[in-house]
């Protein structure tokens, strides 16, 4: 999750993208005057493909919606149908999921880091309930998937494999015994930290205290490991990515980050963690946030954040204020938004380049921030985005890897190296 601007804020007026990429497979000699409509060959030989390898994406902030715009309750969120005009408007539902040929998902279940100890371990309990009861009252669409198989399985199916990801590592309020539990309820990732430092690790996004991780810390990877829970570095500072690739014994994933060579993001991984990652085996989901694809992008971000500190010191206590000093500031300042899908398909090119075809995927980070790239505005239009990489020379094999075959590797390995570490027990 990027804290661009308010949660669960998205500015969108279009149609639906999915609707004319269906028309377009449907009827060829249909016109559209999207930048980023691919020849229909290309986009039936994606169809061909998603039908054969499930397109997991590593992370969505939907379970946060419910939390942030109707406290948890699933009548306040009909995902059943569209919600482009839901207020505020949702990019991720069920007609756009299925449109976009999504095979699975890691539904990712956030806590705030101002959330610590019991209330931060309460909180993402809620979460996890959350996705269990959304999967329960979707059952012709989501279905749990705890491992590997069950994603092929549930795919083969024609559903949605549906996977729990735990987004910052102060969830576990200190204690290993709530890491095994919220193992035991689902969870099949843990992002290390969130924006800032916990008790173990650095965040990319703060000041650093630990030197990467402490003791404790090493201890929580040992443990992720043997439960054959997936480490994800997403959101950690570059010393914790290094300190956890040298002690992880399962590849890693990074859920939601792309290539800093292109952006100079400290959310994104270098080139020198990208041939680490090649190493260990693990993979990088590159994101859609567009502060972590384009300069431009990323010093809008750093702007917003100084005016926001601004107006927070200005408005302590006082959040309309704030809040509508906020908007005033972004009136006089739009939002740039300068990244596409082409910046999208740039930062899969390099993370190919440097750690190789078997080291990347798609992780969007939809539903925690606004403002999606041109060309991929909501849930839909995974299936643009890979004919676009079709288009630039990758193979179908390629395809399958960066839609989702290298993820169900790294799940399975992370699967037989927590089988062989509880033999040794």
């Amino acid at each position: 999750m990027a804290l661009r601007m308010t949660k669960g804020v998205k500015i969108l007026s279009f149609i639906p993208y999915a609707a004319s990429v269906l028309i377009s497979i449907a009827m060829p000699a249909q016109t559209t005057n999207h930048p980023f409509m691919p020849d229909p060959a290309r986009l039936k030989v994606i169809d061909q493909i998603l039908r054969q390898v499930p397109l997991i994406d590593g992370h969505n902030d939907l379970p946060w919606q419910f939390r942030e715009q109707c406290n948890d309750d699933l009548d306040g969120i009909d995902i059943s149908r569209d919600n482009s005009r839901h207020v505020p408007a949702l990019v991720t539902d069920l007609p756009r999921l299925r449109a976009g040929r999504v095979g699975g998902q890691f539904w990712s279940v956030y806590v705030p880091t101002m959330a610590t100890n019991s209330d931060a371990v309460v909180s993402v309990l809620e979460q996890i309930d959350l996705v269990h009861r959304m999967i329960t009252r979707y059952p012709k669409d989501l279905e749990l998937a705890l491992t590997a198989a069950d994603v092929v399985r549930i795919h083969r199916k024609g559903k949605i494999a549906s996977l729990i990801g735990m987004e910052g590592g102060h969830s576990i309020g200190n204690s290993l015994g709530v890491l095994r539990m919220t193992y035991a309820l689902g969870a099949r990732y843990m992002t290390l930290t969130h924006m800032q430092n916990n008790d173990w690790a650095d965040s990319a996004t703060d000041k650093a205290e630990h030197n990467g991780l402490t003791p404790f810390g090493e201890k929580v990877v040992r443990e992720m490991n043997r439960l054959g829970m997936l480490v994800d570095l997403s959101h950690v500072s570059t010393s914790t990515m290094k300190a956890a690739l040298k002690i992880t014994q399962a590849p890693v994933i990074f859920s939601h980050s792309s290539a800093r060579a292109l952006c100079h993001h400290v959310r994104n991984v270098p080139d020198d963690v990208l041939q680490m990652v090649a190493t260990n085996g693990g993979v990088v989901m590159v994101t859609f946030v567009p502060e972590y694809l384009t300069e431009i992008d990323r010093a809008d971000e750093i702007e917003v954040s100084n005016e926001k500190r601004r107006l927070k010191l200005m408005y302590p206590h006082n959040d309309a204020k704030y809040k509508a000093g906020v908007a005033a500031w972004r009136a006089v300042h739009p939002d740039p938004r300068q990244s596409t899908l082409l910046d999208v398909a740039d930062h899969i090119d390099h993370v190919r380049q440097v750690a190789g075809i078997d080291h990347v995927g798609i992780g969007s980070d939809y539903e925690g921030f606004s403002n999606p790239p041109q060309g991929l505005e909501d849930v839909s239009c995974y299936p643009v985005l890979l004919a676009e990489l079709l288009k630039r020379g990758y193979s179908r094999n390629d395809i399958k890897k960066v839609a989702g075959l290298n993820v169900l590797r790294v799940l399975r390995e992370a699967e037989k190296v927590s089988a062989k570490l509880s033999q040794h027990e």
